[in-house]
């Protein structure tokens, strides 16, 4: 959904979306709720996103469904104030700052950039997946795969042999 900048009224505008975005091959629906105004040529949008995404477990390879809750407040300016500088350094506060251009701002844009942001970097379907065993594959969740695990790494055999001496 774009919005029209010159047409956001002084009091602003609340804005209410449900879509379906694309990541990584793959379709969620999200949802958000946002207040929209604007001061001067700045773009003020305050408010929520929440998406049902499909991630994939980082320690026993599971997909699973994850829902994202994020709070959104973001302020963008008009692209042409970037133009007169060459190079700019980015500061801390301008960490939640956009840039729109041609006088729209794209709210879907917002919005899987939001919930993107959001995503665990290291997924895990439980705080308790133990994961798979790295000799066979097996799942550990499911029970002991009775792999020889506690022999450990061959190619630290010498180690042990340092150790008893």
């Amino acid at each position: 959904m774009k919005i029209v900048i010159a047409e956001i009224p002084p009091e602003g505008v609340d804005v209410e979306l449900k879509e379906h975005f694309k990541f990584d091959d793959s379709l969620f629906p999200a949802q958000a709720n946002l207040k929209i105004q604007k001061v001067g040529t700045e773009v003020l949008i305050k408010g929520t996103v929440r998406a049902e995404v499909q991630l994939q477990c980082r320690r026993c390879l599971k997909d699973f469904e994850s829902s994202v809750d994020a709070s959104v407040d973001v302020v963008y300016h008009p692209v042409e104030e970037l133009r007169d500088e060459e190079k700019h350094g980015l500061k801390v506060e301008e960490l939640d700052m956009g840039f729109y251009s041609g006088g729209e701002l794209d709210l879907s844009d917002l919005i899987k950039e939001q919930v993107v942001l959001n995503l665990p970097m290291k997924p895990l379907c439980s705080n308790l997946c133990k994961g798979i065993c790295p000799y066979c594959g097996g799942d550990l969740n499911k029970g002991d795969c009775g792999c020889a695990m506690k022999e450990g790494d061959p190619r630290l055999a010498v180690l042990k042999k340092l150790k008893g001496k």
